[in-house]
């Protein structure tokens, strides 16, 4: 396994990270699958034996039933707290009042609450929000924020599914209020969704925001099991396509993909994740799967290494139209280049 420093912290994190979405299988999330506790303790033994330290999860994953059953693989495992990097998240509805939602101080010092007894710990290493929050001030949601680090209910916190401005307003607020700051952000990103590279990736960049990758294999598009002709496989895109993505840019990637995990005898899964572990935005890739052999398939892609020609051949089938501003910056920058590219700095 290989880490990274997340953002601008001293916090050294897995460069794959287990995602518990499909722990438990309660509620809308039953769609992403329903793994009981033997299967979660299967789960959490593989990875940490592989040399994860860092799992993902909600407080709405399973109407809080993902994060007891984390908690309780811990104790049956028999594994140190302290050697994992735990990440759950704030945002979502969890009850039928009005303020059973959003990110006012109220609803994250009550759910902070919850999720520490849940997870049966005394501390949260990342606490994310899990997307924006329209009719609570950014100023109130980091000032709570702050002070749960400083009362050590919480290590740092982060940000998950939110706009390029958002994010950096909450990051100016902090700044220039000598507040902690977001230290990461969770976002969808893989060959066949580029979108975070217009505005959210050199953002995060610029101001040294680490990034978690959700959904890397496009809801198991990018895995090659569907095919362009339309045939049929078992997935659950079949039944509930989310999240977004481009489909026929997905299948010229996969016709990329395929000869390339051919000649290199390892599964277009591995191929993929190994695309996103090596842009150096990348702080960890989120891995989530209901079979425990999926699972050790994805582990294998830390070990991926790719030509420079391959990566160029995948990034340009799978490069972004170009767009304004973009188009006219970088007509209209070009003499104040320093001969870098985001993608392969």
């Amino acid at each position: 396994m290989k880490y990274k420093i997340l953002g601008n912290t001293g916090l050294k994190v897995s460069t794959l990270c287990l995602g518990t979405m499909n722990f438990g299988g309660k509620g809308f999330f039953g769609y992403m699958g329903n793994l009981d506790q033997n299967a979660v303790d299967e789960q959490i033994r593989t990875v940490t034996g592989a040399g994860v330290n860092f799992i993902d999860t909600a407080n709405i994953y399973s109407e809080g039933l993902s994060e007891v059953m984390i908690g309780k693989a811990l104790k049956n495992l028999s594994i140190d707290r302290d050697d994992l990097v735990l990440a759950t998240k704030v945002r979502g509805s969890m009850g039928k009042s009005e303020n059973d939602r959003g990110l006012s101080k109220k609803h994250i010092i009550h759910q902070v609450e919850a999720s520490l007894k849940r997870l049966g710990t005394d501390y949260i290493d990342l606490y994310q929000i899990h997307t924006a929050d329209p009719l609570t001030p950014i100023e109130e949601t980091i000032r709570t924020l702050d002070d749960l680090v400083r009362s050590g209910k919480i290590r740092y916190f982060g940000a998950s599914n939110i706009a390029a401005w958002q994010l950096m307003k909450g990051l100016a607020y902090s700044q220039y209020n000598h507040l902690d700051r977001f230290a990461s952000l969770q976002a969808n990103y893989s060959l066949d969704v580029r979108d975070a590279e217009r505005e959210i990736i050199p953002l995060l960049q610029d101001q040294k925001v680490g990034m978690m990758i959700w959904s890397p294999l496009s809801g198991g598009l990018l895995t090659g099991k569907y095919k362009r002709d339309g045939q049929k496989a078992e997935g659950r895109l079949n039944s509930f396509p989310f999240p977004p993505f481009h489909e026929e840019r997905a299948y010229d990637v996969l016709d990329v993909l395929a000869p390339m995990a051919a000649a290199k005898q390892v599964s277009i899964s591995q191929l993929a994740l190994a695309w996103l572990l090596h842009q150096p935005v990348v702080s960890s890739v989120i891995i989530a799967a209901t079979k425990i052999h999926q699972l050790q398939d994805n582990l294998k892609s830390v070990e991926v290494s790719f030509t420079v020609e391959e990566l160029a051949q995948l990034n340009e089938v799978s490069k972004l139209p170009m767009e304004y501003p973009g188009n006219v910056l970088e007509v209209m920058t070009a003499d104040r280049s320093d001969g870098t590219d985001f993608l392969n700095a």
